[in-house]
């Protein structure tokens, strides 16, 4: 197997950005634009499409709705797999994102158009285009550091913040647009995002050479291997394993955590009163809440925790652990407020929702940057790429339960529904700490 490329000069030396290396602040400002476009139109989707056509809206069903929202999650992150595929052994991770971004754009423009045709257009080239971005962008953040710098979980944390900066402003411009504006002028708003991210990345190209150095690739080329890409070592088969297991939990916690854009979605639109003061607010805004509660507080916080705590934080699957708890605190907090909602017939506080997410927002912060962490920490070097693909299938796999889950939002009382989904994640939970020795065996060291 071809050996990837050394750098001359170790990550340890590069602290040109908040103590990171320069290339974080690149890749942090392209996720940024990509998860403005991708977070403002899931704000939008489930609600055009259960609008009236004299709203502008399709008019479908709730069921049917959820399930196409369940559907796009599912297919826009499964998309990663043959998109991290690709970039290792063909376009190489720094053109995929650039042409995934591209697509992505394309498809928001699309959705501009008002037609049947151009939305279900728009969301296959989303889906296409996120496929290309989603899994090669984060290999190139885990690639920033060197197997031994201990800022690597850190840099997840702060890359995450990212995300969480375009997830909190979208909800607020392109769902403020989108419901009270134009529905597709929310959705073209959202390409314009994606756009700016494009520029912004392009022009940051040379921070980004020493990542794709340690990857084996230049901006042009992906790495060259000789290798089958399936003929791994003993200890690569136990690391691939632990993968394995915790794909499994994680596809638990995202099945809870992403009926944010549906179940929850409709909660905050047709039982919760959306006023404050007197001010009457969108009810996309709610999906700003999460992002708000990291940026400015519980990100940062973890971040310096981890870096704080160093070889005695805990191991990974404990994290996984406490993601899945807090997820499951979340949907538990929802059971009385849905009783006051169905039982007396009255639009409920906004303050309960702010506490679902607040504890959904500790909850993503203990597994996601952990998850996305421990696949460049534990996947072989030439599968790199496709193994990321592989762990985003189990946000893929979380979409679409959440979806089927949303499904019987109509049809199941509300306290049944999402005590259900409490006591799923609480279990998965346990289970998972008392796998959690096994699991770590597997992982070789690597905590």
């Amino acid at each position: 197997m071809t050996q990837p490329v050394q750098t001359a000069v170790s990550s340890q030396a590069d602290r040109g950005w908040f103590g990171h290396p320069r290339g974080l602040s690149t890749l942090f400002f392209t996720e940024m634009w990509e998860r403005f476009s991708f977070y403002g139109l899931r704000a939008l989707l489930v609600l055009y499409m259960t609008a009236a056509v004299t709203q502008g809206g399709l008019a479908f069903p709730t069921d049917k709705a959820t399930s196409i929202v369940g559907w796009y999650g599912f297919g826009v992150y499964a998309a990663a797999i043959p998109g991290g595929w690709i970039a290792d052994r063909f376009l190489g991770q720094f053109r995929s994102v650039f042409i995934g971004g591209v697509i992505i754009a394309l498809g928001h423009f699309s959705m501009a158009f008002p037609s049947v045709t151009t939305f279900y257009l728009g969301l296959a080239l989303i889906v296409m285009g996120t496929g290309l971005l989603k899994p090669n962008i984060s290999t190139m953040v885990g690639s920033l550091y060197d197997k031994d710098d201990e800022r690597r979980d850190a840099g997840f944390s702060i890359f995450y913040m990212g995300i969480n900066v375009g997830a909190f402003v979208a909800p607020l411009i392109v769902g403020t647009l989108g419901q009270r504006v134009d529905w597709h002028i929310g959705f073209g708003c959202a390409g314009i995002g994606m756009t700016l991210g494009l520029i912004q990345y392009v022009a940051g190209k040379p921070r980004l050479l020493p990542a794709l150095e340690r990857l084996g690739q230049s901006e042009v080329h992906a790495a060259a291997t000789s290798e089958p890409w399936w003929r791994f070592t003993r200890d690569e088969w136990g690391r691939v394993a632990a993968i394995a297991v915790l794909f499994v939990f994680s596809c638990i916690f995202w099945g809870a955590f992403e009926q944010a854009a549906s179940s929850l979605n409709l909660f905050a639109d047709r039982l919760t009163n959306n006023r404050v003061f007197g001010f009457v607010f969108p009810s996309t805004w709610y999906q700003s809440l999460n992002s708000a509660f990291m940026i400015f507080g519980l990100a940062p916080l973890l971040a310096w925790l981890w870096i704080r705590l160093g070889p005695r934080q805990p191991s990974s699957p404990v994290k996984f652990a406490l993601g899945l708890v807090f997820a499951g605190l979340g949907f538990a907090l929802l059971v009385p407020a849905s009783k006051i909602a169905q039982q007396q017939g009255i639009l409920v506080s906004p303050w309960w929702l702010v506490g679902v997410y607040f504890l959904h927002t500790i909850g993503e912060l203990c597994l996601s940057p952990v998850g996305l962490s421990i696949v460049t920490k534990l996947a072989p070097g030439r599968i790199v790429g496709a193994m990321m693909g592989v762990w985003f299938l189990a946000i893929a796999v979380g979409n679409k339960l959440a979806g089927w889950a949303s499904g019987y939002f109509d049809r199941l009382p509300l306290p049944q529904l999402f005590g259900a989904v409490a006591l799923t994640t609480f279990v998965a939970a346990a289970i998972l700490l008392l796998l959690t020795r096994p699991i770590q065996k597997l992982m070789g060291g690597v905590r």
